[in-house]
């Protein structure tokens, strides 16, 4: 928790209560349904909270915008940034519905009110989003072709709509097909040792039909 007052210290009481109730929250329910690895758990707020977070260094969500949240897992990086952005909509979706289960009970708990989760697949549904996030559910190209018809035609932020991937180490091949991405280092916003070759990388993808 004193890592997120640390980057971000300006978020309100109503902001630090619930990043701060997220440890009990994810404990209890990693316990009944193992969302998160026994070691990660431990490294909660670095691993997962604040490396989620790190998606809020590259852009500030204006109000009223919508994000998509690709295999989200536990509920990462969309339930941190639903915090972050109470006024953004947050639409988390994975294929595993334990998982979904999880998200909606810590989404219910927080009162977050500007999330909703569902258990659906990637590329199997027409609703179109600002800005689609992600942690690292596969490589660019696929990823792309997942969610290219889910972009908004309409820009409303200075970086236009597009896809905010967190992943890690050497993408150079990975992204040759993608002359626009741009590589953010998350070293250069967090020092932990954690985030020494994690990323956030930003691809703007166009408006299909």
């Amino acid at each position: 928790m004193d890592a997120i007052l640390k980057y971000f210290p300006d978020i309100t009481e109503e902001q630090q209560d619930q990043f701060n109730r997220l440890e009990a929250l994810y404990f209890e329910w990693n316990a009944k349904i193992n969302v998160i690895s026994r070691k990660d758990i431990e490294t909660l707020y670095t691993r997962h909270v604040l490396h989620s977070l790190g998606i809020a260094k590259i852009l500030q969500f204006k109000p009223g915008t919508s994000v998509l949240d690709v295999g989200t897992g536990g509920g990462f990086p969309g339930i941190p940034l639903a915090i972050l952005f109470p006024e953004t909509s947050f639409y988390l979706v994975d294929v595993i519905a334990k998982k979904i289960k999880v998200v909606n009970e810590v989404a219910n708990s927080l009162e977050l009110s500007n999330v909703k989760a569902e258990q659906r697949r990637a590329g199997t549904f027409e609703e179109r989003f600002d800005f689609i996030v992600s942690r690292a559910v596969t490589n660019m190209p696929d990823f792309v072709s997942w969610i290219r018809k889910n972009i908004k035609k309409k820009n409303q932020h200075e970086l236009a709509n597009g896809i905010l991937y967190l992943k890690g180490g050497d993408l150079t091949e990975e992204l040759s097909m993608f002359p626009k991405a741009v590589e953010h280092q998350l070293s250069d916003y967090f020092e932990e040792e954690f985030f020494e070759t994690k990323k956030v990388v930003y691809l703007p993808v166009k408006y299909k039909l």
